[in-house]
């Protein structure tokens, strides 16, 4: 039996599908509310969230909930492993064009590259302590995959086109793994690269593939930021593969993602 539960937060749709009969609405009920705390906490669109008011100089860092200050202090570890690609406090793009990490203007924080995979990993565990053995949360194109559907030996997981929208450009068979995505294609030029302040050129896409949703998300992030150096970086890192789609519709896979092809 497959059950599947959405809910608006992030101001995205979230959907949980869970296929163990034995775990009830209640335990996504949880999971859902834990999603719904960190957007209250890490939101830069609320005004009254902790990063608004962090970067609005109300509160102090040692003033803010642990788990605020747990993920600054591992968004400040990946700055560090990506070479600055990573970068919660990347610099604003000024008047009339899409903002960067820091919607509130130079300096500002925004860990949304990291705090969408964390939150996921965190809901994931909730359902995990619930019994739950076989499921999906999607969040955005954020995906946390546990087990498989019943009949198959793992989930499909279709990589939009960057350039085409009704169509799929890969399919992945997935299980106990996550996936996460970067690009332009759904939110605009959100991404640049915080040494330049611009959007990268040459890249359309980057997919991670990995066991932990968080980093796969800030690797994502990070590799499409490096532009075409970013298939390059992507290729170095253990336990993780990846898939980069490029401007010139050339399509660069890391070599254990064949594994994975449907």
């Amino acid at each position: 039996m497959r059950r599947s539960l959405v809910e608006h937060i992030m101001g995205m749709p979230i959907i949980v599908e869970v296929c163990d009969p034995e775990v009830d609405e209640q335990a996504v009920e949880r999971a859902f509310a834990w999603l719904r705390f960190v957007d209250a906490t890490f939101s830069t669109y609320r005004p009254d969230s902790e990063v608004s008011r962090l970067n609005r100089g109300e509160i102090g860092l040692d003033e803010a909930h642990a788990a605020v200050r747990s993920v600054l202090g591992r968004c400040e570890r990946l700055r560090e492993l990506t070479g600055g690609y990573f970068d919660v406090r990347a610099p604003y793009l000024g008047p009339g064009t899409a903002p960067a990490a820091g919607r509130g203007g130079p300096g500002s924080i925004d860990p949304s590259g990291l705090v969408k995979g964390w939150s996921v990993l965190g809901a994931g565990r909730l359902l995990d302590r619930a019994g739950a053995r076989n499921y999906a949360i999607n969040a955005g194109g954020d995906v946390l995959l546990r087990g498989h559907p019943p009949g198959t030996d793992g989930w499909r997981v279709g990589i939009q086109h960057p350039r085409r929208r009704d169509q799929i450009a890969m399919v992945l068979s997935v299980a106990d793994a996550a996936v996460a995505t970067s690009g332009a294609y759904e939110r605009g030029e959100h991404i640049v690269d915080p040494h330049t302040g611009r959007p990268p050129d040459g890249v359309l896409s980057v997919t991670v593939v990995g066991p932990d949703l968080a980093s796969a998300d800030a690797y994502a992030t990070a590799a499409y930021a490096m532009g075409p150096d970013g298939a390059g970086w992507c290729a170095g890192l253990d336990g993780y593969e990846a898939i980069v789609m490029r401007t010139d519709d050339t399509v660069l896979t890391t070599p254990g993602l064949d594994r994975l092809r449907v």
